[in-house]
């Protein structure tokens, strides 16, 4: 099935990706800050993602078995639940480093970021070990979704869960959009004029966010909206043509939220070449810079 070759290709380019992403952050001493400590969590969820559809691949085709199928499907779960929470995790950090700036580097906002990753990866587990644990179509056949072998209720609940996590990060980078905005305003009055610097860092923040947003959107809504509405005999390459983009989100996340940062792209240099020279400057970059 070529849909299947195009799926086993996707995750590995996924696993390679976000494989570097998560090397660079664990050989940084300098990236233990609670905005890396999340893009790490994001990288390794895409990691075990892209892990888990090139096992899903061997398994369809080398080793055939539905107790394997099903521990495979529940590992893509968990690892695409807990990728969907990560980006979600990251959302309320870079709205609580604008709406609370002055007591954000503080032991507190160290506490919320781990309580946050413990209960994202928490739930995305519980969600990946429901058709493990019995939720399934294996024996009746009637209940499957457009999802073998998870049923319609669970990818019911799968796609709840989804377009709730989007709505909430729609609202937040509403109300950082409107931070951006206001700062930018603030500081315009303090100069007592408006420059055209402002305005282009405003209309860019806001044109990043939009970005960020559109693109996980784009991935994610047409799976979930057709896991709602599709029925198990609609052909199957309606499920393959909205699940490849969705794993396309996995292939994206590196590039916006690890490769695009300048610490990053330090320690790559370090990590490669060994060849950083002090004389090239990098801003260090805070959660909120988008």
């Amino acid at each position: 099935n070529p849909w299947d070759v195009m799926l086993c290709v996707s995750g590995t380019a996924i696993a390679c990706e976000n494989a570097l992403v998560v090397a660079i952050i664990c050989y940084s001493p300098s990236l233990r800050t609670p905005m890396f400590v999340l893009v790490g969590s994001l990288a390794t969820a895409d990691l075990l993602a892209g892990l888990g559809l090139i096992l899903n691949f061997v398994f369809q085709y080398v080793i055939r078995s539905e107790t394997v199928s099903l521990l495979t499907v529940g590992f893509l779960v968990a690892s695409f639940a807990a990728s969907v929470s990560s980006l979600l995790a990251i959302t309320v950090d870079r709205y609580l480093s604008l709406y609370n700036a002055l007591t954000y580097y503080s032991e507190r906002t160290v506490l919320c970021i781990h309580t946050m990753l413990a209960g994202a990866w928490g739930v995305s587990l519980c969600l990946g070990l429901l058709p493990v644990l019995g939720w399934n179509c294996l024996h009746d056949h009637a209940a499957c979704s457009v999802v073998r072998p998870l049923t319609k209720s669970n990818v019911t609940l799968l796609s709840a869960s989804f377009f709730l996590i989007f709505l909430i990060m729609l609202h937040l980078y509403i109300e950082i959009c409107k931070i951006v905005c206001r700062h930018a305003h603030q500081i315009a009055l303090q100069q007592h004029f408006l420059t055209a610097s402002h305005y282009v860092a405003t209309k860019k923040g806001v044109s990043t966010l939009a970005i960020i947003l559109g693109t996980f959107g784009a991935s994610w809504l047409p799976f979930a909206i057709y896991c709602v509405v599709g029925d198990p005999d609609y052909p199957s390459v309606y499920t393959y043509a909205t699940l490849l983009p969705a794993t396309y989100n996995s292939m994206i996340n590196p590039i916006i939220y690890a490769y695009r940062n300048q610490e990053i792209q330090r320690s790559m240099w370090v990590l490669f070449c060994d060849c950083f020279q002090a004389k090239v400057s990098f801003r260090s970059r805070s959660p909120s810079d988008v």
